[in-house]
Order: structure tokens, then C-alpha cells, then sequence
């Protein structure tokens, strides 16, 4: 059987997908002051990575897992896997303020030190692996409490979502888009 068509192969890769996307959509929506942010964040990534998208507040997470008819059981085990991983990566985003701020200062000094520059930005990229590899295994995690069916379900709705934020983007910049003259 064709690698692409194995039915599991298949089923596993809209699984991380849709997990995915559930997770990046919750860190661009989410306020830089919100649940994973904070005073020093930038750039929508709470605390310098991807993480910031399992910020997923009760109410979006709630949704999510109605639509996806997600037992009793399943949402306290996803809630357990979220907070778990908040919680882990808490230390992180203090260090990711920190990391912002030494940047800041870097760069207001008269003269820029090129080799700190560089050693900074290495420690933000580990910073952000670390991250990224925590939520990942979050994700994996809860992805192993839904179904397969639920995974698919919950992919789907992440489509339709992501293509109606898309429209009300495209809205919004035709909004601010002067008119010609």
C-alpha cells in the first residue's frame, strides 16, 4: 500500500494536523497580556514560541470538544494534559521576558555588540525548541484521547475556522486599505 494512502498513516497525519491547528489558531487569537502571555511578549508567541497556542482558554477548549462530542473523561484528560504543560512552560516564558528585555537593551546601547546579538538570538532559538518540543508532546498526548473519528472531526472544524478567520483577515485589510483617487 502507498505510503500516503495507509489509512493510519493517513488518520495519525490529520490527527497532528488538526492538533496543530487547534493550537496555532489559540496563539495568534489569544491577547499578549493573556493567559500565556505577559508584559514583554512580542510577536503573538507567547513567551517566544509556539507554545503560546495551547493557551487555549475553558471557553475555546470547551467548544472544541463539544463539537467533537468529547466525554467527560476525555476533557479532563486533555485538561490535565494542557495545564501540565502550561504549568512546564511557565519558566520558560519568564526567560523568554527576559531574553526580550536584554535584547532591547542590546540594541539602545551606543555601541552594538555584534557576538552578544548573536549569542542572544542562539538562546532565544533554544529557547523556542525547547518549547516546541514540550508542546508537541502535549499535543501528542491529547491527540491519544481522542479517537480517531474525533481527530478527524476536530481537523474539520479547524478548517472551516481557519477559513473564516482568513476571510475576516482579507476583510479587515481591505478595511484599512485607503480607498484610491
Amino acid at each position: 500500500m502507498n505510503r500516503l494512502t495507509n489509512p493510519f498513516r493517513l488518520t495519525l497525519a490529520t490527527s497532528v494536523v488538526a492538533l496543530a491547528g487547534l493550537v496555532s489558531q489559540t496563539a495568534f487569537a489569544a491577547p499578549p497580556d493573556g493567559p500565556m502571555g505577559g508584559p514583554g511578549m512580542h510577536h503573538g508567541m507567547a513567551g517566544g514560541g509556539m507554545h503560546g497556542g495551547m493557551a487555549m482558554d475553558g471557553r475555546h477548549m470547551g467548544r472544541m470538544l463539544d463539537a467533537d462530542n468529547a466525554t467527560p473523561d476525555q476533557r479532563s484528560q486533555i485538561k490535565t494534559i494542557m495545564d501540565s504543560a502550561h504549568k512546564d512552560l511557565a519558566a520558560t516564558r519568564e526567560n523568554g521576558r527576559k531574553l526580550h528585555e536584554q535584547s532591547q537593551s542590546l540594541f539602545t546601547q551606543p555601541n552594538i555588540d555584534a557576538r552578544a546579538a548573536e549569542t542572544l538570538r542562539q538562546q532565544m532559538l533554544a529557547q523556542h525548541d525547547a518549547a516546541s518540543k514540550r508542546m508537541l508532546q502535549a499535543m501528542l498526548d491529547a491527540s491519544k484521547v481522542l479517537t480517531p473519528e474525533q481527530r478527524k472531526t476536530l481537523a474539520d472544524k479547524m478548517a472551516q475556522r481557519r477559513g473564516m478567520m482568513e476571510r475576516h483577515r482579507a476583510e479587515r485589510r481591505q478595511l484599512d486599505t485607503p480607498a484610491p483617487k
